[in-house]
This record gives structure tokens, sequence and C-alpha cells, in this order.
């Protein structure tokens, strides 16, 4: 016990008082820092450290909340864990995006949906462009930033140079009964008529990608692009499946 002899304004009850709190938690926000810093460096650029900080301070007041002396560790060993965990939590809920890139990925699937609505025709490249008040330049570098965007379940993350993964949106074929099975055929053709409705380039690249499981690479050299053309063709294919997913298949269904 005298290890946490520090820890002495601790009271089973009612945890530490409103200032000692503070203290703790001002105390320990250098170790945030830290461990963020660490996480940071192995992350691609697309992230940002201050949203690793953010993240990671909730991780502490969580551990700050619910220390207990009791645990015979100091609230440093214990925090760290905990300020890991919350950072590593983000991650996992963004798919491979990160968090400021969202709003961006919001933001294209809104101007495709008014785009189509308005013309009743497929949103071009240049359409959607222009619904977002931004040069296709700027739009395409948009397309860049988000690249790492999957369509809910229905693509699982995976780096842009390996081999893509199967739509495991799908259920799985041992699940067995009748219900499981219409959901699944109906999924695949839901899927088809997205994919036949997608511009010529970007059916050719989701096709390789997933149907002949090139890798991004690969697929530039088939098509005769460069790589960072090819990642824009797909991240602005998939944000297309995501908004006609969203209202051909409603969330939760295919789901257990």
């Amino acid at each position: 016990m005298a290890a946490n002899a520090q820890y002495l304004d601790y009271t089973p009850s009612g945890g530490f008082n409103s200032e000692r709190r503070e203290q703790l938690i001002l105390e320990h926000l250098r170790q945030v820092k830290l461990v963020a810093m660490r996480i940071h460096e192995r992350l691609p650029d697309s992230y940002k450290l201050e949203d690793l900080i953010s993240t990671g301070v909730i991780g502490l007041i969580n551990a700050v909340d619910n220390f207990d002396p009791a645990f015979q560790v100091q609230l440093k060993t214990y925090a760290e864990v905990k300020i890991r965990g919350a950072i590593l939590d983000s991650l996992r809920g963004l798919d491979g995006i990160a968090g400021h890139h969202r709003i961006k990925i919001k933001q294209i699937q809104a101007a495709i949906t008014a785009v189509q609505q308005r013309t009743q025709c497929r949103a071009e490249e240049s359409g959607i462009a222009e619904e977002l008040g931004l040069d296709i330049e700027t739009y395409r570098q948009w397309l860049q930033d988000v690249r790492g965007v999957s369509i809910g379940s229905l693509d699982q993350k995976c780096d842009e140079n390996s081999k893509a993964t199967l739509l495991n949106y799908i259920p799985d074929p041992s699940i067995i009964g009748p219900a499981k099975q219409f959901e699944k055929s109906e999924l695949e053709r839901i899927i088809k008529e997205a994919i036949d409705k997608l511009p010529d380039a970007e059916k050719l690249v989701m096709d390789l990608y997933y149907t002949q499981e090139l890798n991004l690479r690969e697929i530039g050299s088939v098509m005769n692009l460069h790589l960072t053309r090819i990642s824009q063709l797909k991240a602005q294919a998939t944000i297309r499946l995501r908004s006609y997913l969203e209202v051909a298949w409603p969330r939760g269904r295919g789901e257990d």
C-alpha cells in the first residue's frame, strides 16, 4: 500500500474530489501526448496528431475517474492502458479514416445525391466538384484524402497495395436458413445493380480490385493511369456505393 500513499485523498465511495481530479488530469496530459505520438508515428499522413491527443484525453479522464488505489498499480500505468485503448478504439471505429476527413466523405456523398436528384442523371465528377464549390483539382485532392473510405462493413479496410478482401457484408455461406439465403441473394443483386450504375472507369476499377483482386498499382498499369488517380476513382466509386446502399439496404439488414 505504501506505493499508493500519494492517493490518500481517494475515497472508495467518491473517488477523488474535483480539485484533486483536475490536478491529476493536468499532471498526466504530457503522458497523453507521448502515447499519441508513438501511435501517430505508425499511421498514414492523413491522421492528425491533434485528433489522437483529443481522444487520448478522454481515455485519461476515464482512467482518473475509474482509478482505485486498491488496483496496486500507479495511476500512470493504469492511465497509459486507458489512453492507448481509447485511441486504438477510435481508430478502429473510423474504418481507416481520420476524423477530420469523415466530414469530407459526408459532404461528397451529399453532393452526389444532390446532383443526381436535381439532374435525374448520374453525377459526373465535374458536377460533384461544382456542387461542393471546388475546382476539379481540389475535389480530386479531397478524394485522395479519403481514399481509405469503406462501404460500411461491405469493404474491409486494407492497404492500398494489398490484395482486395472479399465483400464481407454478404452473410457467411455457412449460415443456413431461408431468411439469410434471401438476404444474401437480395444484397448481391443490390450490389450488382449499384456497381452497374457506376461510370465506366470507376466500374472497371472496382471490378479489377474486387473480382480480379488486383492491387491499386496493378490496376494503374492495366488502365495506364497513375496510382493517385486510381485511388481517387476507387474512393469516388465507394462513396457512390455508400449512397446507393444506404437507401437500398437500410443499416442493420444482413448483420447480426
